[in-house]
């Protein structure tokens, strides 16, 4: 069940679409993208990642036409032309076009431009109960606020992860935490949120932003301070964040337990707070 966006003029159906050989985010990765969180049909934090987007896309120099609000109305026709009532998520990518193979921008080619939706169950039994992660270096490249179509560095990270039945691969630099190959990560030491800032070396989640804002709320300190490995071991509780994990308590790191190898009173609170912003209805998931 999804339709997938081509123009700012259509939309066609995925058993109409084509995909052109000589398509730079094949070839060469040259785009990026959005995942969207969906709750009983409605999109959420969505106007912060459009606004990552644009970001992403004025950092790769790739121009569209579409204003972020125009954007923002087409993927909302979409939920709606698919009558998307159901928890699930919308894939969004835009790649610098069709052309020719050759290294350097082409010139006279057009953006695509490619959405669709999904089905996806909230991961409810982890976040209750937590998972287990592993540590890897990170060796990703230097610009990781871009979020690229270039992820292969984090396929890698997230595949050795499951080899070792882990959830997620915590990357660090120097033995300081960046984040996971597909999410933000936090520490918890005496009551105080600690996380990688804001910098290129890390993707500034759109959930992290609004546990920094949760957090304000409920009155507990959040600094934007760098943690080491070795503070791991010093925790009081780890949790990630992403738009399909939520916010997921990290149980055991390499073999070794969390504090009490349990979900924590502050990462519950922040998922209490999550889900009474995303509106998520509690009975229906009951039912």
């Amino acid at each position: 069940m999804y339709t997938i966006i081509l123009s700012q003029d259509a939309f066609i159906h995925k058993d109409a679409l084509q995909f052109p050989i000589e398509e730079r985010g094949l070839q060469f990765g040259d785009g990026v993208y959005e995942v969207i969180r969906i709750y009983d049909g409605k999109p959420y934090l969505l106007d912060d990642h459009i606004a990552r987007l644009f970001r992403s896309l004025q950092a790769i120099h790739i121009n569209i036409t579409m204003t972020q609000s125009q954007l923002i109305s087409k993927l909302r026709d979409l939920l709606n032309i698919n009558n998307m009532l159901d928890d699930g998520f919308i894939y969004l990518q835009v790649t610098r076009g069709t052309a020719e193979r050759n290294h350097p921008f082409p010139e006279m080619t057009e953006p695509n431009l490619y959405a669709y939706i999904k089905k996806r169950e909230r991961p409810l039994d982890l976040i209750e109960n937590g998972i287990k992660a592993i540590t890897l270096p990170d060796e990703r490249w230097d610009n990781c606020y871009i979020k690229s179509l270039n992820l292969l560095p984090n396929v890698l990270a997230k595949q050795k992860a499951a080899e070792q039945d882990a959830y997620e691969a915590i990357l660090y630099r120097e033995n300081i935490v960046t984040e996971g190959s597909s999410s933000n990560i936090f520490l918890i030491k005496d009551e105080t949120i600690y996380t990688h800032p804001e910098s290129k070396r890390i993707l500034s989640g759109c959930v992290r932003t609004a546990i920094k804002r949760f957090a304000h709320e409920n009155n507990i300190s959040f600094e934007e301070k760098a943690f080491s490995l070795d503070d791991i071991n010093k925790a009081d509780e780890m949790f990630l964040t992403s738009s399909l994990s939520e916010v997921m308590p990290i149980i055991q790191i390499d073999d070794q337990p969390v504090a009490n190898g349990k979900r924590g009173p502050i990462a519950k609170k922040l998922q209490d707070a999550y889900e009474v912003d995303a509106g998520i209805n509690k009975e229906s998931v009951i039912d």
